[in-house]
């Protein structure tokens, strides 16, 4: 059994955060993990109110899995704040098996997760034990200033986030045509993952199920390329077939 972890905010409504991750490993026959860094008061319409746990706490949590229940592979998502990306980073640094990061900036619902000082201090200290990097084209802006809004812009914040200590960076987001385009930086290539655009506003957790797609297929080694390419069908697939719940940005399909 391949064992996932991941490190991240509570959705109560399901569609995103350790929720959707821990769905998403399932759906990817991966046993899954996880560490709550923080709890939100939100749903398919609004993101109400957040609550952070102490870095101390979460340490706990993190000690307490790795101790017993060692993963193959792991993931961030909602850090909240510098000193819970420093504490995150102070453990990644020991890391014995890849890390994919999920620099979660802002919510579907428009609400700032991560202030300039955690922007700062994630590009610093956590991008360095980062196997791999997944921002959209606005949290790539954040951490480059560089306006990324085409392949080419993508591929420069690319080169500059891998700079910053990330070995792999994948940045989600373009457009090209009538596709969505991902653009894949590893060994000094880019690769371009493309895939149909849903017109649709049920996207709720995409990034969240993208990233623990792609740590799922890690856990079970298989190439990062492989992980990446199998990571996007899975969520065109999840977005086609999505349930329709909620008044507002609908979660996706992540029953097997």
């Amino acid at each position: 059994m391949h064992v996932a972890l991941t490190i991240a905010g509570s959705d109560p409504s399901g569609g995103a955060g350790l929720q959707a991750d821990l769905k998403t490993f399932h759906a990817n026959r991966v046993y899954g993990t996880s560490v709550v860094t923080l709890l939100t008061v939100q749903n398919t319409q609004t993101v109400d109110a957040i609550e952070m746990i102490k870095p101390d706490f979460v340490l706990a949590q993190l000690d307490a899995v790795l101790d017993d229940i060692p993963p193959t592979a792991a993931k961030t998502g909602a850090l909240g704040n510098a000193a819970m990306i420093e504490a995150i980073a102070d453990r990644a640094a020991s890391f014995g098996f890849p890390l994919v990061v999920d620099p979660v900036m802002i919510s579907k619902h428009h609400m700032p997760l991560l202030d300039d000082a955690a922007v700062e201090v994630l590009g610093r200290l956590l991008l360095p034990h980062a196997f791999l990097v997944t921002p959209n084209a606005m949290e790539a802006t954040r951490l480059t200033n560089v306006q990324v809004e085409d392949l080419k812009s993508m591929k420069t914040a690319a080169k500059m986030i891998h700079a910053m200590g990330a070995e792999n960076v994948l940045i989600k987001g373009g457009q090209i045509g009538d596709e969505s385009v991902d653009l894949l930086f590893t060994d000094d290539r880019f690769h371009q993952i493309g895939g149909e655009r849903i017109h649709t506003e049920n996207t709720h957790g995409s990034g969240c199920v993208l990233s623990a797609a792609i740590t799922a297929s890690l856990a079970r080694n298989k190439p990062l390329l492989d992980a990446v390419e199998h990571a996007k069908q899975f969520v065109i697939q999840a977005i086609r077939t999505a349930p329709m719940l909620g008044k507002g940005t609908g979660p996706l399909n992540l029953i097997p």
